[in-house]
């Protein structure tokens, strides 16, 4: 097999990393990859954005590439799966269709709602005048979000109203999140404890993957800005086999179910945001892709062959496939530039890099080589990621070679897995 990998952050250095384990997996392409991808054997980074999809088409075209995986969101909501598909192409994801689910909060809470899928009560509004009465009607705390894609950050958990205000005001009026700001959802409060769950589906089946917990916050204690998540280990123990049961059944199922009748059948891998609340499940959001930092936890626990499980769901053979767990808990810890998810240095040499503790990888994001040294090219630059006999013994180990790892503008969360403990 010759896979082409789209996308260039931790998630996407994860896949290349369990991808290459698989004997049938001859060379992997990654476009446009990191330094991470960039210094593993039998992978080349590509010189094209996520979002060239022609470009992306005709690589994959001319390469003979088996099967093409794609990491992030906005090349799934351009639409690049229908156009692989149309040029007779395998790659694994959902269509532009089903990826409004997660390109568009509106079409998503609308989708709950015809479908029954436990949701937050909600409204959105491109008015400024009627999202503020909204805001006043309801009062805090209250959930702002941009309706388009904002990687990760375009949510703001209003404690008051004039902060919810505000947020309304930066999406609508001032133009923070361009176009994905153009219309906003504003939602009830939920009081609880998150946890992530992540599915493949092939059009009608679905293979159940494994549980997780994302600190979005940026700060200790989940506090600060919403970023595109500073850390996250996997299994999420909260996540009982009957919340699994209860996941698949009243959030997944309607799902595929929904998307069968409208005649877009979803395919690839999709993530549910769950806030398990006293009143019960509800669902936060959903992700058309593999979570990231959720992507480098899980395929530290995942035994089974990725690569041939890629495969089956493309060929709508999941029904066929089985899927191995390490029983171990992974954990990773995210290091960030400083200032992020705002404005943030470029081009510092990271140092440490060195990790020699077993069961402990460190996945690149925000990377690049320039002059031989590997330095920083974005907000969230490395994921170090631990197995460990239980969750406290793979937070130390991650935090151990976390501590050896920096920058100069480097940060990190000290209480990843806190909340687990």
């Amino acid at each position: 097999m010759r896979i082409l990998i789209i996308g260039n952050g931790g998630r996407e250095h994860a896949l290349a990393w369990k991808l290459a384990q698989a004997e049938q997996v001859q060379h992997i392409y990654v476009a446009p990859g990191n330094a991470g991808t960039q210094a593993m054997e039998n992978v080349s980074n590509l010189d094209i954005a996520a979002t060239d999809c022609i470009a992306l088409q005709n690589f994959a075209a001319n390469n003979a590439i088996t099967l093409t995986i794609v990491g992030p969101e906005a090349p799934l909501a351009a639409g690049i799966v229908d156009q692989f598909q149309q040029a007779g192409l395998s790659i694994l994801g959902p269509s532009q269709a089903c990826a409004q689910l997660e390109a568009s909060k509106a079409f998503s809470k609308a989708f709950m709602e015809q479908h029954n899928i436990p949701t937050a009560f909600y409204a959105d509004f491109t008015e400024v005048s009627d999202a503020i009465a909204y805001i006043k009607q309801h009062g805090a705390p209250i959930v702002v979000k941009a309706d388009g894609l904002a990687a990760g950050k375009g949510v703001v958990v209003a404690q008051t109203e004039a902060e919810a205000i505000n947020a309304v005001q930066d999406m609508l009026s001032d133009n923070k999140f361009g176009a994905a700001g153009a219309r906003v959802v504003i939602e009830e409060f939920l009081d609880g404890v998150e946890a992530s769950y992540i599915v493949m589906i092939d059009g009608k089946t679905i293979l159940p993957m494994a549980s997780s917990q994302d600190h979005k916050a940026r700060d200790n204690g989940d506090k600060g800005p919403n970023t595109g998540g500073m850390g996250a280990y996997s299994p999420a123990k909260i996540v009982t086999p009957a919340i699994e049961a209860e996941v698949l059944s009243t959030v997944i199922q309607p799902v595929v179910d929904g998307m069968n009748a409208a005649g877009t059948p979803y395919t690839g891998f999709l993530y549910a945001g769950l806030m398990l609340t006293n009143s019960g499940l509800k669902v936060l959001e959903f992700n058309c892709r593999f979570g990231d930092p959720e992507t480098q936890p899980i395929m530290m626990r995942l035994q089974s062959n990725l690569a041939e499980l890629c495969q089956l769901a493309c060929e709508k053979k999941l029904d066929s496939a089985t899927i191995q767990w390490d029983k171990r808990t992974a954990l990773g810890v995210v290091i960030a530039s400083r200032d992020y998810p705002y404005s943030y240095p470029k081009g510092e040499t990271i140092t440490g890099l060195e990790v020699e503790l077993p069961n402990v990888m460190v996945f690149h994001a925000g990377t690049k080589i320039e002059n031989k040294n590997v330095v920083t090219n974005g907000g969230r630059v490395l994921c170090v990621t631990a197995l460990g006999d239980d969750l406290k013994i793979a937070q130390e180990k991650a935090y151990q070679s976390v501590q050896k790892i920096s920058w100069a503008s480097s940060f990190y969360r000290t209480d990843i897995g806190a909340k687990g403990l």
